[in-house]
C-alpha cells in the first residue's frame, strides 16, 4: 500500500496562493491516477483535482485556478493553488486511486484556511 504525506498548507489572504506537496512511498503506476481531496468542515471529502497518464480533472468550483502536477523522479504529486477564496478553506488530502479503488491510505492532511 501507498503512503502519503502531505504539506505546504497555512493561512492565507484572499487572492493568495498555496502549492501543497504530497510525498508518497511506494511504487505508482502509470495507470494509476493522483487525486487532491479536501474536506470542508460539515462536508464531505471531495475531489477537486485528478491527473492520469491520459486526463487531468478539476472540480468546477476550482477550474482556472488550480493546477495539478506530478514528479514521477520524486514520488510527489502537487496542487498549485492560485486566487485562493474563503470556500477554499478546508484540510487538503491527496491519494491514488485505479478506478474506484483507493490505494492508498489517508494521511492527515494539511489545513488552508483562506481569511483576512
Amino acid at each position: 500500500q501507498v503512503q502519503l504525506v502531505e504539506s505546504g498548507g497555512g493561512l492565507v489572504q484572499p487572492g493568495g496562493s498555496l502549492r501543497l506537496s504530497c510525498a508518497a512511498s511506494g511504487t505508482i503506476f502509470n495507470i494509476d491516477t493522483m487525486g487532491w481531496y479536501r474536506q470542508a468542515p460539515g462536508k464531505q471529502r471531495e475531489l477537486v483535482a485528478a491527473l492520469s497518464s491520459i486526463s487531468t480533472k478539476y472540480a468546477d468550483s476550482v477550474k482556472g485556478r488550480f493546477t495539478i502536477s506530478r514528479d514521477n523522479a520524486k514520488n510527489t504529486v502537487y496542487l498549485q493553488m492560485n486566487s485562493l477564496k474563503p470556500e477554499d478553506t478546508a484540510v487538503y488530502y491527496c491519494n491514488v486511486f485505479r478506478g474506484a479503488t483507493i490505494l492508498g491510505s489517508w494521511g492527515q492532511g494539511t489545513q488552508v484556511t483562506v481569511s483576512s
